[in-house]
């Protein structure tokens, strides 16, 4: 079954480390490292990190009316940061893996799995 681990997180400037490095950056060599870990354990089906949602564009279409916002989205909370999509038997091993991933730390990691998203 595949499950994917949104990364939620509320935006805000990276501090710095007493070495003078950003957060993010030592951040970011978790996150990658954590993922080559799926990747070797087989489950990785895709992972990416998304960009600020002030680069974002929203569509919507009511009433067979287009229209287009540019973000950033204020009334958003939280920004979705990045996701892995893995593959694994059961929900229980989703939630084992979300909870070795080191976003946790930091932000929101949402387990969810993959299928249709009304009832047939």
């Amino acid at each position: 079954m595949s499950y994917m681990l949104v990364v939620k997180q509320v935006e805000v400037s990276a501090p710095r480390t007493a070495e003078g490095k950003r957060v993010s950056e030592e951040r970011m060599k978790r996150m990658l490292a954590f993922g080559a870990a799926l990747q070797a354990r087989g489950i990785l089906q895709a992972a990416d990190s998304l960009r600020s949602d002030a680069e974002g564009i929203r569509v919507e279409r009511r009433d067979g009316k287009l229209s287009f916002s540019d973000g950033p989205f204020t009334e958003s909370k939280e920004i979705i940061g990045g996701f892995f999509l893995i593959d694994v038997k059961t929900r229980e091993e989703a939630l084992e893996f979300a909870t070795q991933c080191p976003a946790a730390e930091w932000s929101t990691v949402e387990v969810r799995q993959c299928g249709p998203c009304y009832d047939p």
